[in-house]
């Protein structure tokens, strides 16, 4: 029998993905919370896995989920029961069953490692951002993006914005992001980057073609739009992610720079760190916060969960004045912005 934990955890994340607008992972996640699974090594592994199994800490859910998707994108036949086949939960389960038989082996390599969802529509934000950015101080700007995955919002400046008629951003990219769009505008600048580099405990290389496959898998099967989006920013990927821990490596890169803003980011990863690393990025940004100049500014940017409904919040510090905007809300995958007006 399946632990209770265990069962809960899925259950949990079917109703996250319900409110993220995936009937077919809610359904998927459902059937494996209530099912009986087949008699793999992957079964035994799951049902004997030990710590915090749930969506903020090792996410065994979307591990299998992932894993899954994966092998619909290679081709294997499992992929006539995905979306956008409509089938019923029997069906489903069987199918699902027999890729857990035929594929253990994969399956049990694949859950090695966590989900990394590269979720190209937050970079809607951190162009809102870097006008605010641009608009404020008039210089050009580096990028530093903790727990950047495969670094596909470390590009956000070569992606375009859509709100309310109004073009922010490159006009025509191939990446277009429309999040449903609350409250005044960013003002119209021309944010320019001139250095951008992230850092990832395991990162992703996007040009390598398992990497991509990762971050492909963890989209939901019944989101194209998400697909589409994302194979669309791996074409235009030109970034670096170094591998290691998020606040080590930023220690060494809070140098300033006369004349150029620094943007250190996060984008739903702050959260995932314990409670003394947190204490620890944030004395490290506030010192270099503290020898931030008017020539050299300091911005420091999180969209995160902060406990409260809906979404996460957004809340931009500044220095070398150090004001803190709270800039509002944001749906986890950017499709509603509520913008709150900057100073």
């Amino acid at each position: 029998m399946m632990p209770q934990a265990l069962a809960a955890a899925f259950v949990f994340q079917a109703g996250s993905c319900t409110a993220l607008g995936s009937p077919f992972m809610a359904q998927l996640c459902n059937l494996l919370a209530t099912r009986d699974w087949p008699d793999t090594h992957l079964r035994d592994r799951y049902f004997s896995w030990a710590g915090d199994i749930g969506p903020k800490a090792q996410s065994l859910p979307l591990r299998l989920a992932g894993g899954l998707h994966a092998l619909v994108l290679t081709g294997d036949v499992l992929a006539g029961y995905y979306p956008p086949h409509v089938v019923s939960d029997d069906d489903l389960w069987d199918a699902v069953c027999g890729t857990m038989l035929r594929k253990d082996a994969f399956l049990n390599s694949w859950v090695n490692s966590p989900p990394q969802t590269n979720e190209v529509r937050r970079a809607a934000v951190l162009i809102a951002v870097g006008h605010v950015l641009a608009n404020r101080y008039g210089f050009p700007l580096r990028l530093t993006e903790l727990g950047a995955s495969g670094g596909l919002n470390l590009m956000w400046d070569h992606y375009g914005l859509d709100i309310q008629d109004k073009q922010y951003g490159v006009s025509g990219a191939e990446v277009m992001l429309n999040p449903d769009w609350e409250g005044p505008l960013p003002p119209i600048a021309d944010p320019v980057v001139v250095g951008r580099r992230g850092v990832d405990l395991n990162p992703l290389d996007p040009k390598d073609p398992d990497d991509a496959l990762r971050l492909r898998a963890y989209l939901w099967p019944d989101q194209p739009d998400r697909l589409h989006r994302t194979e669309a920013a791996i074409a235009n990927y030109d970034a670096t992610v170094d591998q290691g821990d998020a606040i080590e490596w930023l220690a060494g890169q809070l140098n300033s720079a006369s004349g150029t803003t620094h943007l250190i980011y996060h984008t739903v990863a702050w959260q995932y760190f314990p409670p003394d690393v947190q204490a620890r990025g944030k004395a490290l940004i506030e010192a270099a916060g503290a020898r931030a100049t008017d020539n050299a500014p300091l911005a420091w940017f999180g969209m995160e969960s902060d406990g409260k409904a809906p979404g996460a919040a957004m809340v931009l510090r500044l220095w070398p004045q150090d004001v803190t905007v709270d800039l509002g809300r944001v749906d986890f995958h950017d499709r509603w912005i509520k913008w709150k007006a900057t100073r």
